[in-house]
């Protein structure tokens, strides 16, 4: 590895940590790459933007945003995106589409259903592609939200509809919104699934349909006092111009953000996700070399609280070695 290809990432993560909002497509292109060079230069870039590095967790709010497919969870974005930007804050959104069976690529694009003005350099929007990853995320995805936490102050990654495997996001954000609409058989499906566990605000959409809107309410709010989840906000909102409810959903973000012990949340999101990583590339037998799942957390728990994501994937790694 040249001084000059590792000066790369150092290079785009000095970028973020100065809030260069136009280095966004570069370092999206930098950690979506699996090549071994990219992957030498991706961890540079993350150890720029570190909490380590930085003195502090990246300053940003990582809010994922999960539900069933046509809910109407891009139109929520389009109306948030424009609630967030008169609130003057940067945004960038990562869409995780679907996989082409044939190209592999991103099926949908959200740049066509997010409305977003292509002049406004505060907001930046990716498609990425699913792959074959159960979960909903992108391989990727993860990655991403927290390096482009270090420049922009919203970070939404918005999950592929896929149903009740996208409980991954929980690991991802900081705040984990749940869409559900009124009349859907998928509400009953997810409260029997236990996803209702997830959510830290759960959104109603289309409250323009008075009847329907009122008895899902009144459904939801009973299955949150069942699951004596008194904690999770819930609030009715309509796309429909005029849109109703999105400003007090941006004041239950930022309300649910302001309560999160925000570096203990990270921190345990680190670990989960140096794990997940560890054991998509090693599998079952990368994972017992570690003994077993439940010995690796363990071992992960008794890990420096500072150490960076990289280190913590190479200590794994490491780790596997020794045990052998």
């Amino acid at each position: 590895m040249t001084e000059r290809t590792r000066a790369s990432g150092r290079d785009l993560g000095a970028r973020l940590r100065e809030r260069d909002l136009s280095a966004a497509p570069a370092v999206l292109n930098l950690i979506e790459s699996r090549t071994p060079e990219a992957r030498e230069q991706a961890r540079a870039l993350l150890g720029e933007v570190s909490a380590a590095a930085l003195g502090h967790e990246p300053p940003g709010h990582i809010v994922g945003v999960t539900g069933p497919p046509g809910v109407g969870k891009s139109s929520l974005l389009s109306r948030l995106l424009a609630q967030w930007r008169r609130r003057e804050k940067s945004v960038a959104v990562l869409a995780v589409d679907p996989s082409s069976r044939r190209s592999g690529g991103s099926l949908l694009g959200d740049r066509a259903r997010i409305a977003v003005d292509p002049k406004d350099r505060g907001v930046f929007v990716r498609s990425t592609a699913a792959g074959r990853r159960l979960g909903g995320l992108a391989p990727a995805t993860r990655t991403a939200a927290h390096a482009l936490a270090a420049a922009f102050d919203v970070v939404v990654i918005e999950t592929v509809g896929v149903g009740q495997s996208e409980t991954e996001v929980a690991d991802a954000a900081d705040t984990v919104v749940v869409v559900l609409q009124p009349d859907s058989g998928d509400m009953l499906q997810f409260l029997k699934a236990g996803i209702m566990e997830v959510p830290d605000v759960l959104v109603l959409t289309k409250s323009d349909l008075a009847g329907p809107a009122r008895r899902a309410r009144a459904d939801l709010e009973a299955a949150l006092s069942a699951l004596g989840a008194g904690a999770t906000a819930l609030c009715a909102v309509s796309s429909l111009p005029p849109p109703a409810g999105i400003r007090e959903l941006v004041d239950a973000l930022d309300a649910h953000r302001a309560g999160l012990d925000l570096p203990a949340r990270r921190l345990a999101a680190r670990r989960r996700h140096a794990l997940d990583e560890f054991v998509a590339e090693h599998g079952e037998r990368g994972l017992r070399a570690l003994g077993g799942r439940l010995e690796a957390e363990r071992w992960l728990e008794r890990q420096d609280e500072t150490i960076d994501l990289p280190s913590l994937e190479r200590a794994l790694e490491a780790r596997a070695q020794v045990v052998r």
